[in-house]
């Protein structure tokens, strides 16, 4: 498995190998620096200088997209938001608004436990940045996820009076926290697919029989019981 933000310094490489003319090209090769950076040493790395020549084009260049440092971190932190947004549901542009009931519960988790194991710091620096964001819902997957989250609880399929942004920060935080403790126990790409893979299992079986009617999602509960992998030994720390 890559390293986090490895994907994302070799595509920067790769356009920096071509003169960028295009202003939207050019502000995206920004941001993936900005991205690196970030991953690496958290917001207050960020510096429009520095990911101008992470980026390889001048300061003026940089400040021409990004007036005020606050406006680098505030576009850096949207477009991790907008990545993992495509990542666990898809384009946003052609989805529009989903049918919470025909949402596939098992690969919508799947989907985010393999982003955040594969970007573990990335994913709790975003993490942090939207839990202590005054307004949450201003980020565009914080607002789909708790959104989808609460517009499913009000039908059949849900348990009575959850709490969404309870319910919400308590799965997202163990999403990106899982990645902390897979890292210890686990040597190979395939070992983190597959940690990644049992936690996404026991959060879909969590929610199964806490926030969900279980009685009313059968098909559910039979892909758990038809994924479920034989139990692992006990691991180790590795050393």
């Amino acid at each position: 498995m890559q390293d986090d933000g490895e994907w994302e310094r070799a595509a920067m490489i790769e356009k920096r190998k071509r003169r960028i003319r295009n202003p939207e090209a050019t502000r995206e090769v920004i941001l993936v620096a900005a991205r690196t950076i970030l991953a690496k040493d958290g917001p207050e790395a960020l510096s429009l200088s520095k990911v101008a020549q992470l980026a390889g084009v001048n300061r003026g260049t940089a400040y021409q997209h990004f007036s005020t440092r606050e406006n680098l971190i505030a576009a850096t932190l949207q477009s991790v938001s907008d990545i993992i947004f495509f990542e666990v549901f898809g384009d946003p542009a052609a989805i529009g608004e989903r049918d919470v009931q025909r949402v596939d519960i098992v690969d919508v988790s799947e989907r985010l436990a393999n982003f955040a194991m594969e970007n573990p710091q990335l994913g709790r620096i975003w993490l942090l940045q939207v839990l202590s964001a005054q307004d949450p819902s201003e980020d565009p997957f914080w607002r789909e996820y708790a959104g989808s989250i609460g517009r499913f609880s009000t039908t059949e399929f849900a348990q009575p009076n959850i709490d969404v942004e309870v319910f919400s920060v308590i799965t997202l935080a163990a999403s990106f926290l899982w990645p902390v403790w897979a890292k210890s126990h686990s040597k190979t790409a395939q070992e983190r697919k597959t940690l990644a893979h049992r936690f996404a299992q026991e959060m879909v079986r969590l929610s199964m029989y806490g926030s969900l009617n279980s009685e009313k999602l059968p098909h559910v509960a039979a892909q758990l019981e038809n994924s479920y992998p034989p139990l692992p030994p006990r691991l180790r720390a590795v050393r």
